[in-house]
């Protein structure tokens, strides 16, 4: 028990860590708006970009939009608790790594009026790294929830 509490501890302290990351990188975007430059030769690129819309820049906008994902957050929320006192801490790191990832960008949206995005991904799109946690909760959702279904 004290292994999955410590185990339990570290990820979301990663987890934090990792919104931390993406803070400083969005400032340091920000800041450096006119540059760009390679991390994986031409396949992946640090470029800022402004992003209005939401994922994969489908074009949903507006205050309304702040509202439904401050709502979706907090019903995550209520379901990371259920799952972290029905003991399962697989959803619920699931959970808050979705939940981190979307509260940093709906942070961005209160401040900017937009998400500022980072990484330029050739053939595909610009995202940050609070787009990847919400990907990677969800993939992370996923899995756990077909191993629940698996036992």
């Amino acid at each position: 028990m004290f292994q999955n509490i410590q185990k339990m501890t570290l990820i979301y302290l990663a987890v934090i860590f990792f919104i931390g990351l993406d803070r400083f990188l969005k400032v340091f975007a920000s800041a450096s708006q006119t540059s760009e430059f390679n991390l994986l030769g031409e396949i992946l690129k640090f470029n800022y970009k402004a992003n209005y819309y939401i994922a994969f820049s489908l074009p949903l906008y507006g205050a309304w939009l702040k509202v439904i994902i401050l709502l979706i957050i907090l019903l995550l929320l209520f379901y990371l608790a259920q799952a972290w006192q029905s003991g399962r801490q697989g959803i619920a790191v699931s959970l808050f790594t979705i939940v981190m990832g979307a509260a940093g960008n709906l942070f961005d949206r209160f401040k900017y009026g937009y998400v500022i995005d980072y990484l330029d991904l050739k053939y595909f799109t610009v995202f940050n790294l609070a787009d990847a946690m919400i990907v990677i909760g969800i993939f992370l959702m996923l899995i756990y929830a077909n191993k629940k279904e698996a036992a």
